[in-house]
């Protein structure tokens, strides 16, 4: 059995250890100290990395058969005494996060009466899963400003092992889900958990404590957190923002919400100008090409191709075309890589455009539906529009 430094201080980084295993884990090596301050993956918290000797620890794992704690290693280790250093940064943020779920999942319960019933520390944010929803903004503020108020008030953070005896006199946040000796983390007269992980001395190590998102999942509210250097980091990111679209704007951080609707009216207003001198242009459009219908029987017919618009500005044209009678319209649109095509008839022309399509689609490797007097389809390369169009022309001249 491996002595596990971590649970006496968390603080503890480095250690001077006798090599007493050596194993192969998925094709790495790895070892087993006689004690090591190396914190392995469990209890939702991610492990610790760092170096034996030089050499990267890049995982630790427990061995729940053995209590052993197996260090994978980057590359092998020939010594039997070694020292240890873990990295500092992450057992840091890994200790604040933590603790910080565990004042958090408190706040919830003292204010809302959720518990917690799930827990993952990330890679860059940590979540919890409350038993409650919907939550409220002003539910969310109020476990926030108490899990803070924890934090400021820097109350002490004890971690022992407690007997059976002991255990039932505790107010456990909720029952302990492992057997045997019982670790219980303790936030002074807040918080009583039971939990193996790596934990801050007092409540003030943790720093800000931040709620960025909540996400219902039935019953069930998801929420996304940040603490200590993680929160930091996350005010840094959006001040930046703040401040650049300020800049832009010229204005203040403080008058961005009355800039940003005053330039989303603008932007509105804007669009409804385009959208009318998109449906007079249009309009010309139309007429132009009206002047140029050939005929085709009983109708007329418009055939044309476009690779200078946006497919939607050749359907407003259709649109603009087919309100005359006796018409019969062909248009292709070639787009990047595929092409479509709009065939559509005049309200008085009995022709089934959907069947049209269909078969000079499955001609040119493309396909489509729609209804008898409209039908839309693509897939074909762009390349093919052309072909696609002269065939249905052909159709349509029989």
């Amino acid at each position: 059995m491996t002595e596990k430094l971590y649970y006496r201080d968390a603080a503890c980084l480095e250690v001077s250890a006798r090599v007493v295993g050596r194993r192969t884990v998925a094709g790495r090596p790895a070892v087993v100290l006689d004690q090591t301050c190396f914190y392995p993956t469990g209890g939702g918290q991610p492990n610790d990395v760092g170096e034996l000797n030089g050499v990267a620890v890049e995982d630790v794992v427990l061995d729940e058969a053995s209590a052993e704690v197996l260090h994978i290693l980057a590359g092998p280790l020939d010594a039997d005494a070694v020292q240890g250093r873990v990295d500092r940064v992450r057992r840091l943020d890994h200790m604040q996060q933590h603790t910080g779920q565990h004042i958090l999942s408190e706040a919830f319960v003292r204010h809302l009466r959720a518990n917690t019933v799930g827990f993952h520390l990330g890679d860059e944010a940590s979540t919890i899963d409350v038993d409650r929803a919907p939550l409220a903004p002003e539910e969310l503020r109020a476990v926030e400003d108490t899990a803070n108020r924890i934090v400021w008030e820097n109350r002490p953070i004890t971690a022992r092992f407690v007997s059976l005896d002991e255990l039932g006199q505790l107010p456990l946040r909720k029952p302990p889900t492992v057997e045997g000796p019982i670790r219980v983390v303790e936030v002074a007269n807040f918080d009583w958990s039971a939990c193996g992980g790596t934990h801050c001395r007092a409540a003030g190590e943790v720093g800000m404590i931040r709620i960025t998102s909540i996400e219902r999942r039935g019953n069930d509210t998801r929420v996304t957190f940040l603490c200590g250097r993680r929160a930091l980091e996350d005010y840094r990111r959006k001040d930046a923002v703040l401040m650049q679209l300020a800049g832009q704007l010229t204005t203040s951080y403080a008058a961005l919400p009355e800039a940003v609707q005053k330039l989303d009216g603008d932007l509105h207003a804007a669009q409804r100008d385009v959208q009318k001198a998109q449906a007079a242009l249009a309009g010309l459009e139309a007429d132009a090409l009206l002047a140029r219908a050939e005929p085709a029987g009983a109708y007329r017919l418009v055939l044309r191709s476009f690779d200078d618009r946006e497919f939607m500005a050749v359907k407003q044209l259709a649109g603009q075309l087919l309100a005359e009678a006796g018409l019969v319209v062909l248009l292709g649109w070639k787009g990047p890589e595929k092409g479509q095509l709009l065939f559509g008839r005049s309200a008085d022309v009995g022709l089934d455009m959907v069947a049209l399509l269909r078969t000079v689609g499955k001609a040119v490797g493309g396909g489509g539906g729609g209804r008898p007097d409209l039908a839309q389809g693509g897939g074909m390369p762009s390349s093919r529009v052309d072909e696609a169009l002269a065939l249905a022309r052909a159709a349509i001249h029989g």
